[in-house]
């Protein structure tokens, strides 16, 4: 049995704290919150001890999902990996880039199990991607929802910084040119962001984000040379349409036809995004394999999303 300290008990680390409740092989050992009142009500929710601190930890688990606010990641987590836990770190991995290096390093020292919580790479939707991708021309994201009054990052980091990491992880290709533009409406921060990237073996990117629409879309439409992929993340559904083109003598001379054929790919995986990452997780310390999200790719999405920031700031 694996047991896993919860650092931060708002509402991610609350729902860590559910999501583990369901892996037979893994439990909440510690919840770890400066706010008593807090955390020690998640403990109790969740039956585990309670700690207003990270310093002994290691004596209740074995492992940590680091939820706390991204300014202290780097702090939080280089701790608990040098006091020998495996750790999994929220989006997005670290304020900096030399933040997510030394979580990087840290981890590779210790050799410890090190994964960054980008969720919407477990949604089985995505997962089913690595079957159906082959010949990519152009990536299409749209991550669009209402105002949030708990949220206060800009959108870049809040909701763009996910499809960052998505589209890196389907073209598997540094990026060679980026450009960005936003707009800040209501609020000190940009709220609105559109990023188009080239990556060096030619597939080519279009992102955008809003925490101003007025539905929740999360969409990716994947141009393929003989195909086009439409993904709905919210519906888990994929359809792939396939065109073909004849040409055909009839009694009146050489005619022309387009048809059009839609499949609907059974998906191997089922369930909640959060339970896929946090089983993933558990089986990565168990095997040692790889996370499906390293750090070195949290740092990548990272490194991206400052520089949306920076271009988006430019104008």
């Amino acid at each position: 049995m694996l047991d896993v300290a919860i650092v931060g008990a708002g509402i991610m680390g609350t729902n860590h704290g559910r999501v583990l409740g369901m892996i037979p092989d893994a439990r909440v050992g510690v919840v770890v919150d400066a706010d008593a009142a807090r955390g020690g009500a998640l403990a109790r929710a969740l039956g585990a001890e309670y700690s207003s601190g990270i310093d002994g930890v290691e004596a209740l688990a074995q492992a940590a999902v680091v939820a706390t606010p991204t300014a202290v990641h780097e702090e939080v987590g280089v701790a608990l990996l040098e006091a020998g836990l495996h750790v999994l770190v929220e989006k997005p991995f670290a304020p900096t880039i030399a933040a997510c290096e030394h979580l990087v390093e840290t981890a590779r020292r210790e050799r410890r199990c090190l994964m960054v919580g980008h969720v919407e790479r477990f949604n089985p939707a995505v997962m089913e991607l690595d079957n159906l991708l082959h010949d990519i021309v152009h990536i299409e994201i749209a991550r669009i929802g209402p105002r949030s009054p708990r949220v206060t990052d800009d959108v870049v980091l809040d909701l763009m910084i996910h499809d960052l990491d998505l589209a890196l992880a389907l073209a598997r290709s540094p990026v060679s040119h980026i450009s960005a533009v936003g707009r800040q409406l209501d609020r000190d921060r940009c709220e609105l962001a559109s990023a188009l990237l080239q990556f060096e073996n030619g597939i080519t990117a279009s992102i955008t984000a809003s925490q101003v629409g007025q539905n929740k879309i999360r969409r990716i439409d994947v141009t393929q040379r003989d195909s086009f992929v439409t993904v709905d993340l919210v519906k888990q559904d994929i359809s792939v349409n396939r065109v073909t083109h004849t040409e055909f003598v009839s009694d009146e001379g050489t005619r022309y036809r387009q048809s059009g054929m839609t499949e609907i790919p059974f998906l191997e995986h089922r369930g909640e995004p959060l339970l896929l990452e946090l089983r993933h997780f558990v089986e990565c310390i168990s095997s040692g394999a790889t996370p499906r999200v390293s750090g070195e790719d949290g740092t990548a999405a990272v490194a991206l999303a400052l520089r949306v920031q920076e271009l988006v700031g430019e104008r």
